[in-house]
């Protein structure tokens, strides 16, 4: 019984679950990359909790804000007093107070509009930490979008060798029955047909766990069956690398979080050598106290000038901590731009890379193909051999592999080269 309850409330769970897949996605959708990157952006939980930092940041500027107004409070206080042995009472009495107090900032040499600057600033860098989540949301669905089509590319080249295999075992073995070829003919087409269909479970497992990761990357959990359209197609990618890291140093989201902290750090500095500053406030205060028999009300108004004479030197400290995160601040950034510079240079050349492996694959194929033709052609004939058109086989599925791999890593090396540059889409 418990364990059906159990059961029962984790489904609710399950169901009520913002990631789950079937509310977003529905059996037997066709979603494109951009429809893939939507639904990341619109549930993975690295970027809402970005956005609950950007919210919460929105919330201290209002609190450093809040000292520009009056602060109004409201005292109450209630004794019950027993009479000393000296006092001219008798019985126990009960005294009353209340006051109702009001403070407002006057004057501060500016400690309060550096304070709002600077929660602000601080925003600004969270606003920059959210586009840099997005950003790597975005690239992390580009690549496993594109691991989803290797995967169902390498699948179906899987699939055509089984078959191709298969279509060799039964010539073989037909000729083997006409006396045309011999039995380890047969053996031999039989244990590559066995190996053939290894790898073509070896393929659809890897399909499954590519979509897997695809989903990881979408934020969505339970997801129906669905497809996605094909789009590893080869689209050159015109881009200098001047240019790129040009980009990269205008859009970084990361490098101008860097620096709005940076900026908030220089206020901080402001900041804290003000505090060897007085402030000037004023206050105002009504209110009455008293016994059960008497009650007397007051009021007052004044300003007030708190100088401060000396803090035990911790104005100066706390400058010189200020001082000490800018120095650590700067050194970050510089390193921050080294690594920028390494990933572009990094992700370009890739590109490069496997752009020039895309062009010699798609002649390698073709070769291929024609070396299996003719191999075919000369078994059939009965003038070549089985092991020749074995390693055509053989040599076909390579290729195509090699192929497919060449146009995925261009791909993800596009995207991630998009990413280094700073882009959001």
């Amino acid at each position: 019984m418990h364990k059906k309850f159990l059961t029962v409330i984790l489904s609710i769970f399950f169901i009520a679950s913002p990631s789950y897949g079937a509310d977003i996605i529905k059996r037997g959708d066709l979603l494109d990359l951009q429809r893939c990157i939507a639904i990341a952006l619109t549930n993975h939980p690295s970027i809402n909790a970005a956005s609950g930092t950007v919210k919460a940041g929105e919330s201290k500027i209002g609190q450093a804000r809040s000292n520009y107004y009056p602060q109004l409070t409201f005292q109450s206080n209630y004794q019950r007093i027993g009479p000393a042995v000296s006092s001219l009472r008798n019985d126990p009495y009960n005294q009353y107070s209340n006051t109702l107090n009001l403070s407002q900032n006057i004057f501060d040499f500016g400690k309060t509009s550096t304070q709002v600057e600077i929660q602000s600033l601080n925003k600004e860098s969270s606003e920059a930490d959210l586009h840099n989540v997005r950003s790597q949301v975005i690239f992390n669905v580009k690549q496993y979008y594109y691991g989803f089509l290797q995967g169902k590319m390498s699948r179906n080249v899987a699939s055509e060798t089984v078959n191709q295999f298969l279509e060799h075992y039964k010539m073989t073995k037909a000729f083997f029955e006409a006396g045309k070829s011999s039995k380890i003919d047969v053996t031999s087409a039989e244990v590559n047909l066995s190996n053939a269909r290894i790898n073509l479970l070896k393929a659809e497992n890897s399909l499954r766990i590519a979509k897997i990761n695809l989903n990881n990357a979408m934020g969505v959990t339970n997801v129906p069956e669905y497809e996605i359209t094909d789009d590893l197609i080869y689209k050159p990618c015109e881009i200098s690398l001047p240019d790129a890291l040009q980009n990269a140093y205008m859009n970084r989201p990361d490098i101008l979080s860097l620096t709005r902290k940076k900026e908030g750090l220089e206020k901080t500095i402001q900041l804290q050598k003000k505090g060897y500053l007085p402030t000037l406030s004023g206050t105002a205060a009504y209110g009455y106290t008293g016994d059960d028999t008497s009650l007397d009300k007051s009021w007052n108004v004044g300003v007030t000038l708190t100088f401060p004479l000396f803090t035990g030197l911790s104005t100066k400290y706390q400058v010189e901590e200020a001082r000490a995160n800018l120095d650590v601040l700067k050194a970050n950034e510089d390193a921050l731009k080294q690594k920028v510079y390494q990933e572009i240079e990094s992700a370009y050349l890739s590109l490069r890379e496997a752009e020039e492996r895309i062009s010699a694959g798609t002649v390698v194929v073709r070769q291929a193909e024609e070396n299996l033709e003719l191999a075919h052609g000369r078994y059939a004939s009965g003038v070549g051999s089985y092991i020749e058109i074995t390693d055509a086989m053989i040599s076909l599925n390579n290729a195509k592999m090699t192929y497919i791999n060449a146009l995925s890593d261009y791909m993800v090396n596009e995207a991630g080269l998009q990413k280094a540059m700073g882009a959001d889409k």
